[in-house]
């Protein structure tokens, strides 16, 4: 048994009390799938019928619609065309920027000149049938036919009429991470599907080449221009260049490499300034060599040219020859010796020859080393009269080389315009496309739409969410209490009991059986009401409700019932005296009661009668008074429950509603505590709240609320109510010993 503690609750002032909280109700928050769950099951016919309608709709729509037929046409797009005439490669490697290209040619496959373009292609245009297949009806004269036959003048307007319908009608899907891109095109007519999406795709395959040869035309011609105006530039720096060259006398002679190719001109005196100074080297290396050979020959015969020189050789041979044969005769004869004397001769000749030689050579050296400086200062004079040449060369060659380098500059320019020109020539004479047709358009066999299952899974869908939306309004805008939990929730009352509706027979008879679901629902409310006070049961109790018919007659009867099962002396007085019920309970009338007490009558033995059946003393409301609220306003009521509680453990008081009367907010005043009936799914929480700000203006002690005609079966939730099961002989030894 859960003990909840309530105070100032929802503006409605009660005291600290304990309650028991019913099985089945969580002190924690309930969680939010159960809150969906509890409210779809709660407006579930709402829900249902929601699914039903849209179901039902979706089917006759179906069945309704005109079958249409959708072909598709598979292209595929390269980045740009297969490079003919470029060797580097053969296609072009993908990037992230390609992304824009190709977004642009999904843009092309969509735009209306290529819609318009099919139109003319397929004569659309001009064809009643094609307008009426898409139902175009128009009272624009380029549509009233004449004799069977649109008017000329209208054919502008037709045409964009039908570009307009093609567009609305094709569908470009491009294919993830592939160069695909399909066109599906759609119509009553499945032959004319697959004519129009393969005829879109041609028609993209020829818009595309004919910008590429426009562009190329327009790129040809504009080279063209570029070169005409690159042409006049090379000739006129020409001219001026070979103008300056005359003028100046500059002499300039191609250039030639060593494999052949022409390389930069050079000037007839550099190339004789060059020669000549190779040969000035070279008559310089002469002269040294001639001036060596001279010097060494002032050495006599041991010069190299006498030594290889073969007359002065063979002289000395034979010279060599005779001095021996001069010496092996001295060994043997004196110097006088004829024969001696006539070697000696031949050797002074032989000498003499000798050095007549030898001299003839000297001066052959002296001649050569001569010849050799003089021509090595005729190289130098000519060597240094080319310097001066070729520098006054070079002081006129300035201007000449900026005109060479224009000529050279212009010459690059147009021999670049010229390449690129013949480029495009080559290209633009190919003619191939980026642009190819992969699967071309059958003939659709099936209608594309409507598919059935398609609508009404979608109508299905379009149900649950239709029937939601109206389930969650009407959870929003529904302020009846369902729930035990909501007592409190809603209302800020603590919750005393949940009591259930009783289905067969009338209260009374159910409270008589000790069995019953009700018994055990009242008898829990009284066990509840032993912990508001710190002596159990309040002793003087008022049951009211916001408007009659909730159940508060029974609530106090019930209350009184339990309480004299438990051994106390009850006596329940009927305080609604506008509309009585107790006295139909004891069977008995309403001639003497409550109201003759508060009119003076003080015999309260005349005003009583027992209830036997139920164990407990009543009293009714007595004859009917013009105004109740003038009675109750005095002390005779106070006066009454003091007088009662001298002879009975417990006062109730079957107070009326609150709504619409004042006598409900003064016996509340005067009782020590109201317990307030709500009636289950029966009555709005705005007006018990209401109901409930009167009784806290009129400082009446609220204890707590007991639910009403509770259905279980119609909770947002599960409850563990189980009347005679739920609260048994435990429960009940409790509330006797209470």
């Amino acid at each position: 048994m859960n003990i909840v503690t309530s105070s100032l609750r929802g503006g409605v002032p009660t005291a600290d009390i304990a309650i028991a909280t019913p099985r089945g109700i969580e002190g924690e928050q309930i969680p939010v799938i159960r809150q969906y769950l509890r409210i779809a099951t709660r407006w579930r016919y709402v829900i249902i019928g929601a699914v039903g309608a849209c179901v039902l709709l979706g089917l006759i729509a179906t069945l309704l619609m005109t079958p249409k037929y959708t072909a598709e046409t598979t292209v595929e797009i390269s980045r740009e065309s297969n490079k003919v005439t470029d060797f580097q490669g053969v296609e072009r490697e993908a990037s992230v920027a390609d992304q824009e290209f190709y977004q642009t040619q999904y843009g092309l496959l969509k735009s209306r000149s290529l819609a318009e373009r099919v139109a003319t292609q397929l004569r659309l245009v001009d064809d009643p049938k094609f307008f009426d297949l898409f139902g175009v009806s128009s009272n624009d004269p380029a549509f009233q036919l004449v004799n069977g036959r649109y008017p000329a003048n209208g054919r502008a307007a037709r045409q964009r009429a039908a570009g307009g319908l093609l567009m609305k009608q094709v569908e470009i899907s491009p294919t993830r991470l592939s160069r695909l891109v399909d066109i599906r095109f759609t119509s009553p007519d499945p032959d004319f599907s697959a004519r129009v999406a393969n005829a879109w795709a041609e028609g993209f395959i020829q818009t595309n080449l004919e910008r590429k040869i426009q562009a190329t035309s327009y790129g040809r011609n504009l080279l063209q221009r570029q070169l005409a105006q690159f042409k006049e530039k090379l000739d006129e720096s020409q001219r001026q260049l070979v103008a300056y060259a005359s003028a100046q006398r500059i002499i300039n002679i191609p250039g030639q490499s060593s494999d052949g190719r022409s390389s930069s001109e050079r000037s007839i005196v550099a190339d004789d300034l060059a020669a000549l100074n190779g040969s000035l080297t070279q008559a310089t290396a002469d002269r040294i060599q001639a001036q060596a050979r001279f010097e060494q020959s002032g050495r006599g015969g041991a010069s190299p040219e006498a030594l290889r020189n073969q007359a002065i050789n063979t002289l000395r041979q034979k010279r060599a020859e005779l001095a021996a044969e001069y010496e092996r005769l001295m060994t043997q004869f004196e110097p006088g010796y004829p024969t001696a004397v006539a070697i000696k001769s031949q050797i002074n000749q032989l000498d003499r020859s000798i050095a007549r030689e030898e001299s003839r050579v000297s001066g052959s050296l002296l001649a050569d080393y001569r010849q050799a400086q003089e021509r090595e200062r005729a190289l130098q004079r000519k060597v240094e009269e080319l310097k001066t040449s070729f520098l006054d060369l070079r002081r006129r060659s300035i201007q000449y080389n900026i005109f060479q380098q224009e000529v050279d500059t212009n010459r690059a320019l147009y021999d670049g315009l010229l390449q690129r020109f013949k480029e495009i020539g080559v290209a633009g004479g190919v003619g191939v496309n980026n642009v190819s047709v992969v699967d071309a358009a059958d003939v659709p066999q099936r209608p594309s739409s409507p598919r059935l299952l398609v609508n009404l899974a979608a109508s299905l869908l379009a149900g649950l969410a239709l029937g939601a939306m109206a389930a969650f309004a009407l959870e929003q805008i529904d302020e009846a209490i369902a729930d035990p939990a909501e007592v409190e929730r809603r209302l800020g009352l603590p919750l005393l009991g949940s009591v259930p509706k009783v289905e067969s027979g009338t209260p009374k008879d159910a409270l008589l059986d000790r069995k019953s679901d009700l018994f055990d629902a009242y008898l829990a409310v009284q066990t509840n009401l032993a912990f508001t006070t710190e002596h159990g049961v309040p002793r003087s109790f008022a049951v009211t409700s916001t408007r009659p018919a909730e159940g508060k007659s029974t609530t106090a009867l019930a209350l009184a019932t339990t309480l004299a099962r438990a051994q106390r002396r009850v006596i329940l007085v009927d305080g609604d005296m506008r509309s009585p019920s107790i006295h139909h309970l004891g069977g008995v009338d309403h001639d003497r009661g409550l109201s003759n007490f508060l009119t003076g009558q003080d015999e309260l033995e005349s005003l009583t009668f027992p209830m036997r059946e139920l164990g407990f003393t009543a009293m009714s409301a007595g004859p009917i008074p013009p105004n109740a609220a003038e009675l109750l306003t005095g002390h005779r009521l106070s006066l009454l429950i003091e007088r009662l509680l001298e002879s009975y453990d417990h006062v109730v008081i079957d107070s009326p509603p609150v709504m619409g009367l004042a006598d409900a907010p003064l016996i509340a005043s005067k009782v020590e505590g109201v317990i307030y009936a709500v009636e289950s799914h029966g009555i709005r929480s705005s007006m018990v709240k209401t109901a409930l700000l009167r009784l806290a203006g009129a400082h009446a002690r609220v204890i707590g609320g007991v639910l009403t005609k509770f259905e279980a079966r119609k909770a947002h939730y599960g409850y563990g109510y189980e009347y005679g099961y739920g609260y048994g002989r435990a429960d009940r030894k409790e509330a006797s010993r209470s």
